[in-house]
């Protein structure tokens, strides 16, 4: 099974929103990076309607190689 809008049915594009966290360190003039988390995923919209695809209805495979694609976790 494929990635699919629920809505639509488009099975070619979509919109995944992310945020992600760094943690940087200031010394004098510089600025240098401490830490960095991988990108949690906030959202998975259907690119032509914009309506969500709740990741968790998708099967174990199809979840993993979307947040494997986006290096989150």
């Amino acid at each position: 099974m494929g990635l699919k809008c629920p809505s639509c049915g488009n099975e070619n594009g979509f919109q995944v929103k992310t945020i992600q966290m760094h943690v940087v360190q200031v010394n004098g003039e510089d600025i240098d990076l401490a830490e960095e988390e991988k990108p949690a995923l906030l959202e998975l919209l259907c690119d032509e309607c914009e309506t969500e695809v709740d990741i968790k209805t998708l099967d174990d495979a199809l979840r993993r190689e979307v947040l494997f694609t986006i290096g989150a976790r």
